[in-house]
């Protein structure tokens, strides 16, 4: 039997502990007086569909969440949530596409908020033939799994313990932000994969300029140093499409640039 949803005031503290920020703190940025904040994350009062909104929009809260608040409030989801496949959802997905092509000869994915693979260009699958595990590439692919398991991309990856270690941290930097119990299980199954140890902790290997640390990769074409970024929709209204994130890797060296062009 499933367990009754956490009353709004619960859910309302917790993020807003998440966030550390005080009760003052919160109230005054919200604009509504602590003692009435007090209230409702205490179960004294019930916050309005506009207060509920308003904490929510100061605590950066992700929009599914916002639903979840909104219905332990008793008001109806302020923001739709449709899955990528919806005809609803064929603008964002022609977007999605073009995004992802005019990438190439660079790999570039697009995964959801529990890191599972929605999308890529057509550089990636020359990234990933001929793996040890062809089951990793089962749908859901998760691409953190993916990336650190021995079966995977692991033993491709030439900085792996550097490597590793930086996603190991997003992750648990993603898990803080939202605690997301899916997240939290990826977390412990990747922890619990075999991790070479770091050699030289204080000397991470560095792309030119000394600046970020790359994915040393190897592929037909040879090894690859490249540069990973992020890219979400920033004025996203829409919970699926909110939730995605577009990772591209560019070359960090005219030699990368030259052997991603050959796999091209």
């Amino acid at each position: 039997m499933p367990h009754p949803a956490p009353p709004i005031g619960a859910l309302l503290r917790d993020w807003r502990q998440r966030r550390r920020r005080s009760q003052l703190d919160l109230a005054l940025d919200a604009a509504v007086s602590t003692r009435h904040l007090s209230y409702v994350e205490s179960g004294r009062a019930r916050p309005s569909r506009e207060m509920v909104l308003r904490l929510a929009e100061q605590l950066e809260v992700p929009l599914r969440a916002r639903n979840a608040l909104l219905l332990a409030a008793g008001y109806a989801p302020a923001y739709p949530d449709a899955a990528l496949e919806d005809p609803a959802m064929a603008g964002a997905r022609q977007a999605l596409a073009m995004i992802l092509a005019a990438q190439a000869p660079n790999p570039a994915l697009a995964v959801d908020r529990h890191w599972h693979l929605v999308a890529a260009n057509a550089v990636l699958p020359k990234l990933l033939a001929g793996l040890a595990e062809p089951a990793l590439l089962a749908p859901p692919v998760n691409v953190l799994r993916l990336s650190l398991h021995p079966g995977g991309l692991a033993p491709r990856i030439g900085n792996l313990p550097e490597w590793r270690a930086h996603i190991l941290e997003r992750l648990r930097r993603q898990l803080e932000a939202s605690g997301d119990p899916v997240l939290e299980a990826l977390r412990a199954e990747l922890l619990a994969l075999p991790a070479p140890p770091l050699a030289a902790p204080s000397q991470p290997s560095l792309a030119p300029g000394g600046v970020v640390v790359p994915l040393l990769l190897e592929s037909p074409a040879g090894r690859l140093t490249l540069l990973g970024t992020t890219t979400v929709f920033g004025t996203a209204m829409e919970v699926t499409l909110s939730e995605l994130a577009i990772e591209s890797f560019y070359p960090a060296d005219p030699v990368t640039a030259s052997r991603l062009a050959a796999l091209g």
